[in-house]
């Protein structure tokens, strides 16, 4: 029982519990009814994804410093009650069951996925 932080639409792993997409939008070109059984998300939650402005930003991040301030900009926005509550309720439920949940990005070291890996583990998270 963890939180796995995953790449959307790579393989699953056994185990690895439900999937959440963690992302603005859903995957292009792909019928709603085939998110799961393509391996990008079971639930969708863009709560948990940057603001679209915010997403812009730190897909054209050509600096440390750009991905610095997304990064403390979106911790920020992850700060705002709704979004608090749902990290505690995901930190909580990693210590009962099997989750996942990630992004698109190719690279996870500038994603937002790693921020919120943080996040989870700041709230006592159990994280693979």
């Amino acid at each position: 029982m963890a939180i796995r932080i995953v790449r959307l639409g790579s393989p699953r792993v056994e185990g690895e519990g439900l999937r959440l997409g963690t992302v603005r939008r859903p995957p292009r070109g792909v019928p709603r009814a085939d998110f799961a059984r393509r391996d990008f998300y079971d639930v969708w939650l863009p709560l948990l994804s940057p603001a679209p402005e915010l997403v812009k930003t730190w897909l054209q991040a050509e600096d440390d410093a750009t991905l610095a301030r997304c990064r403390k900009k979106f911790v920020a926005q992850m700060n705002k009650p709704d979004a608090a509550r749902l990290l505690d309720l995901l930190a909580g439920l990693s210590h009962q069951t099997g989750l996942s949940l990630g992004c698109y990005c190719a690279d996870p070291a500038r994603c937002h996925r790693t921020v919120l890996r943080d996040l989870l583990i700041e709230r006592g998270a159990i994280i693979e």
